[in-house]
């Protein structure tokens, strides 16, 4: 099979690969016809998050089950499946709690309680480094997929594949970002970064009940694409400085709801990134800081950027003054599936609207280069196995 293969930092390649093959009874083929590139991956591409083995990258994917282990009896042959980008047992303690990131069985040489930074990791995730389980991933012809008696969801006829992949990931975090922060309807939300999860948050809070959405970031394309896919007020942060306006928008007060959907790796000056190399720090908090500050007193702070690093100027002051709820970490996706898939069907969210580019497999390096670079106005990219 052809496969996206990470080598090194920035260095991918459509490699030819061995097909994967049934290693367990739990396990399914799936026939990938089509996956994307997620923000996330970039983390692996610019070499935030240690990769020392080739491996294929990509967790949101969607396809036809070639093969079906003997353990697996809620597929066959011939169903169009999507996958939740973590992989889980289902049946554990934690898989028991709806908290599938946290599966003690699929990451057996990484996982333990303390979230350290290179042990005690969560549970095993597709294509995202062997901390996280070594898993090979989904932008590829063919990929295995572990647990399959509990992760993919049969996808209705009726529904494209655009309409659906992006029920793998970005869909589920946005929501998540929001069903955190529990809405009782009315709130002002918030959203830092108009990438494709955190317009994916911005129509969430619109269904569960915001009263304005507001989106923030430095890139006037990405800024568009927010107005266009998600009806939301927006700000520049580059040539405005965002909280004040923030406040001025909320009667002095600030959002209800912040939602960090950047992480480490915002946008930094020289003197942000000589700092961050003084404190050994990997990318920077910036935007959780500019949430923190933008948020009212009381309000709630919700974490969807990835973080994979300690950050000693963290504002633990200002988090106890102000009394800010903050709650973050990988969405749980096998929660959330089922719902989301339902708000698909009968048309009550558009999720495809974001999609910019949409090319063969072939071209994967390339579109790597070009999302990560913000060129062509890129927001999201589809690959077509």
């Amino acid at each position: 099979m052809k496969a996206l293969v990470f080598h090194g930092k920035k260095d991918v390649s459509v490699d030819q690969l061995e097909d994967p093959r049934i290693e367990n009874p739990r396990d399914t083929i799936l026939q990938v016809t089509s996956t994307a590139i997620c923000g996330s991956d970039l983390h692996i591409y610019n070499g935030l998050f240690p990769q020392p083995t080739d491996m294929v990258l990509g967790h949101e994917f969607m396809g036809i089950v070639q093969e079906v282990g003997a353990g697996v009896s809620n597929l066959k042959k011939g169903d169009r499946v999507v996958v939740p980008f973590p992989i889980a047992c289902g049946h554990c303690h934690f898989c028991s709690m709806d908290l599938h990131t946290h599966c003690e069985q699929s990451n057996p040489e990484n996982y333990g309680p303390e979230g350290g930074l290179l042990k005690g990791k969560g549970g095993g995730l597709f294509g995202y480094t062997d901390l996280y389980g070594g898993y090979n991933g989904g932008q590829a012809e063919y990929v295995r997929v572990p647990y399959s008696d509990v992760g993919p969801r049969v996808v209705p006829e009726n529904l494209t594949d655009n309409q659906a992949l992006f029920l793998t990931d970005i869909f589920p975090t946005g929501w998540a970002a929001i069903d955190w922060a529990g809405l009782k309807g009315g709130e002002v939300v918030v959203v830092f970064g108009c990438g494709p999860v955190g317009i994916m948050a911005m129509k969430a809070a619109w269904i569960q009940g915001a009263s304005r959405v507001i989106g923030v970031d430095i890139l006037d394309y990405r800024l568009e694409m927010a107005k266009k896919a998600a009806n939301v007020e927006t700000i520049n942060s580059s040539k405005t400085d965002a909280v004040d306006q923030i406040r001025q928008m909320t009667g002095g007060y600030g959002a209800d709801v912040c939602v960090d959907a950047v992480g480490m790796e915002a946008d930094r000056n020289l003197i942000e990134k000589a700092l961050g190399v003084v404190r050994a720090e990997v990318g920077t908090m910036k935007t959780l800081g500019y949430c923190l500050d933008a948020v009212r007193r009381g309000g709630v702070v919700t974490v969807v950027g990835v973080y994979g690093t300690p950050f000693d100027n963290f504002p633990l002051h200002q988090w106890f003054d102000k009394g800010i709820q903050i709650k973050g970490g990988q969405a749980t996706v096998h929660k959330y599936i089922d719902h989301l898939l339902s708000l698909v069907q009968q048309e009550k969210v558009i999720l495809q609207d974001i999609i910019t580019h949409q090319v063969p497999l072939a071209e994967a390096a390339r579109m790597y280069e070009i999302f990560n670079n913000k060129e062509e106005d890129c927001v999201k990219v589809v690959l077509k196995p």
